[in-house]
């Protein structure tokens, strides 16, 4: 009797483990899933409180747990654009694009920096982009923005 229960046993065990480890992957999934979402809503805390290093750190941890987080990359290049570090956010920028080219808010937020790098055509390209895609502009920047082009409408 007792080869049969061990053989009975070691069959359960085998069904088992399997699923065991099917169950804890998804559960890794999903905590790594919370934990970029976590790092990123710091981030932004720490960015509206003008703690730009600390929210960039935020951002890459989020990025590190999740690669292809679209809103991470956007609000580091929003980070990195606060510090001046234009080439650096429009990096993130292009990389938010690149992971949903209907971004609207990426579009509008690299057509806030290349206006400060005095870039106005790219600046146009973006900000007509974003609205496009549904992006809230403030008329008052689009109007300085076609001062700075030199255009009337």
């Amino acid at each position: 009797m007792r080869n049969k229960l061990g053989k009975s046993m070691m069959v359960i065990t085998i069904i088992i483990i399997p699923l065991l480890f099917s169950c804890a992957s998804t559960q890794r999934k999903q905590s790594e899933s919370k934990g970029a979402d976590f790092y990123n809503k710091r981030g932004i805390e720490f960015g509206m409180k003008g703690q730009y290093d600390q929210a960039i750190l935020d951002f890459k941890k989020a990025l590190n747990i999740n690669p292809r987080y679209a809103e991470a990359y956007n609000n580091r290049g929003i980070a990195y654009g606060q510090k001046g570090r234009y080439d650096q956010a429009i990096l993130d920028f292009n990389k938010a694009l690149e992971i949903n080219p209907g971004y609207a808010d990426a579009y509008y937020n690299r057509g806030i920096v290349y206006y400060s790098k005095k870039e106005y055509a790219k600046s146009w390209d973006d900000i007509k982009k974003a609205q496009g895609l549904g992006g809230q502009v403030p008329p008052e920047f689009l109007e300085d923005l076609r001062k700075a082009l030199g255009r009337q409408n």
